[in-house]
C-alpha cells in the first residue's frame, strides 16, 4: 500500500468517525428534548452549554432510575384528593395557609411515589423532571411564588396563580382530576 493510499484511507476512517459521532450527538440531543421538552431549554439556559446540560439530564435520568418511584393505591389516592378539595376551599378564607399546605400535600404525594424529597427546591424539581417533564414548570412557579409568599412579596392572585399550579403537578402525580376551581378568597370578593 502506496503512502497517498494510506493517506486516503485514514481520512476516511476519521471522517467516518466524526460522521458517528456527529450522528450518537445528534440522537441523544434528540432523546433528551424529547423527554425533558422545556425543562431541556430549561437546563441549557441554567448551565450555559448544551452538553453540560445534556449531561446534567443524563445524570438525572441514572439517579431517578435508582428510585422506587411508583403509583398509590386508590384508598391513598382518594386520601390525597380529599385533602386537596379540603385545602383548596381553605383559600377562601386563607389564601395564604391554602399555598403553605398546597406545598405540604406536594411534598408529601411525592414522598409517598417514591421521591426522595428534600428541602431543596432545585433537587425536587430535578427529580420531577425525568418522570414529569411536562409538569416540572408548574412546580417551579408554584414554589417561587411561595416563596415571594414567605417573603410578603405575593399578592392573593399570584397566591391563586401558585394554587392552578400547584394542583397541575398535583394532579399528575396522583394520576386522577381533583378539578374543582380555586375559589376567590373572601377579601378579594368585597
Amino acid at each position: 500500500m502506496n503512502t497517498v493510499s494510506l493517506i486516503i484511507l485514514v481520512v476516511a476512517i476519521a471522517g467516518i468517525a466524526i460522521a458517528a459521532l456527529w450522528y450518537v450527538q445528534k440522537r441523544r440531543s434528540q432523546h433528551l428534548q424529547t423527554r425533558f421538552g422545556r425543562e431541556y431549554d430549561h437546563a441549557v439556559e441554567q448551565f450555559g452549554d448544551q452538553r453540560k446540560a445534556e449531561t446534567e439530564l443524563e445524570r438525572r435520568e441514572k439517579r431517578v432510575e435508582r428510585f422506587a418511584i411508583h403509583g398509590i393505591p386508590k384508598e391513598e389516592r382518594d386520601r390525597f384528593a380529599e385533602a386537596w378539595r379540603v385545602d383548596q376551599a381553605r383559600f377562601v378564607d386563607e389564601p395564604q395557609k391554602a399555598v403553605t399546605e398546597a406545598h405540604r400535600l406536594v411534598d408529601e404525594l411525592m414522598k409517598a411515589c417514591g421521591y426522595p424529597v428534600s428541602s431543596e427546591f432545585e433537587s425536587n424539581a430535578a427529580d420531577l423532571s425525568v418522570r414529569h417533564a411536562s409538569v416540572v414548570e408548574h412546580y417551579r412557579i408554584a414554589c417561587d411564588i411561595a416563596a415571594r409568599q414567605e417573603k410578603g412579596q405575593a399578592n392573593t392572585e399570584d397566591l391563586r396563580t401558585a394554587m392552578v399550579h400547584y394542583r397541575a403537578l398535583f394532579e399528575e402525580l396522583l394520576g386522577t382530576s381533583v378539578q374543582q376551581t380555586v375559589p376567590e378568597p373572601q377579601e378579594a370578593r368585597r
